[in-house]
């Protein structure tokens, strides 16, 4: 017999079925599209057994808080991450990166409501840095972002039914997206540390060496830079800052990226001699466009003046807002430039370290 209720505690929702016991597993799948509780694919129907090995996992009360979002006049306990877990096909040795994910992303620096709520359509973006990304086995490497990997994909799964079913962020309520992207069904990689040269993403951001971390950012879908004649990092980067720049996506009051650099394009700025720190340096200088390309997009409002070819504005305020990510195949000569939300004022990438 499997259990087909769910904790749900938002006020003025539709009115859901009362909590039954189904026969058997597809008669509970489809309780749970009935309750609008799947993200249009199938569940794993949770039972006593299966929640209780998440928190088991975890090491945590089912009562225990992971995260309140004021916004939204939420609580988000440890009972209810489980649960949420479990649907999304979750292993129990996966719950306390979810866990963690949960507590950055119910961080006020992260401020969820926006993002999840947002006509622009931004995905909760997970880069899982560590030891246990490797242990694991979530993929930093080839089709990262793709399918194929349980680990990434039920994780980011897991964040995506817990928006809908602890904060409340159905489609057409409060998920107002546009056009939304894949990336809101699952968005979960690692960080390929093995082959990077550089420091990992979240030691760059004050978690200690050695430690297992979990970093979100509201995020655009990936849009790939393909360089296979460059030979310089100026020349690779130039084309990364080009898709930073596009004037359709431009903030005008700045905003965070993600770069997500593959192993072809690393290891020729590497050779360079060029760690995370110039490569953020650069295409905060380079990231740009010029006031007459954005007058002529109807970007920034006003006639054509003069001056307004070499008035410039930058993607970034600052190099701190490119989170530099190493990750992806050899097979070829790609990078990948991830945008954030609506500007760094509204919504900032948030690392939290996991628990021992």
């Amino acid at each position: 017999m499997l259990d087909s209720s769910i904790p749900r505690e938002a006020p003025g929702e539709v009115p859901r079925e009362a909590p039954r016991e189904a026969e058997d597993a597809l008669e509970a799948i489809e309780v749970y599209y009935r309750q609008g509780w799947t993200d249009g694919l199938p569940v794993v129907p949770p039972t006593e057994a299966s929640v209780s090995a998440m928190l088991h996992a975890a090491r945590l009360a089912p009562d225990q808080v992971i995260g309140r979002v004021s916004t939204r006049r939420r609580t988000l306990t440890a009972e209810k991450v489980a649960i949420n877990a479990v649907m999304s096909g979750c292993l129990p040795e996966y719950m306390p990166v979810v866990v963690t994910a949960i507590e950055a992303l119910c961080d006020p620096a992260f401020s969820v409501h926006g993002p999840s709520a947002s006509t622009s359509g931004q995905a909760i973006l997970l880069i899982v840095n560590g030891p246990v990304a490797s242990r694991l086995g979530i993929n930093g490497g080839e089709n990262c972002f793709g399918p194929g990997i349980r680990a990434n994909a039920t994780i980011g799964r897991a964040i995506r039914l817990i928006l809908m079913n602890g904060l409340g962020a159905l489609p057409r309520v409060l998920d107002r997206s546009v056009f939304g992207h894949p990336g809101k069904f699952t968005y979960c990689i690692a960080e390929n540390e093995a082959e990077s040269p550089w420091p990992p993403l979240h030691v760059e951001r004050g978690c200690p060496p050695g430690s297992s971390a979990v970093t979100v950012f509201a995020a655009e879908s990936p849009h790939q830079v393909t360089n296979g004649t460059a030979r310089s990092p100026e020349e690779i980067l130039s084309t990364v800052a080009d898709t930073m720049s596009v004037a359709g996506r431009l903030a005008l009051s700045g905003q965070e990226f993600c770069v997500v650099v593959g192993p072809q394009h690393m290891s020729v700025i590497a050779k360079a001699g060029w760690g995370k720190g110039e490569i953020r340096r650069f295409l905060r200088e380079r990231a740009q466009r010029s006031a007459l390309d954005l007058r002529r997009a109807g970007r920034l409002p006003g006639a054509i003046g003069p001056g307004d070819a070499e008035k410039l504005f930058s993607a970034v305020l600052d190099p701190d807002d490119i989170l530099v990510v190493a990750a992806g195949g050899w097979a070829g000569s790609y990078s990948a430039v991830i945008a954030g939300w609506a500007g760094r004022d509204h919504s900032r990438a948030v690392t939290k370290i996991m628990r021992a």
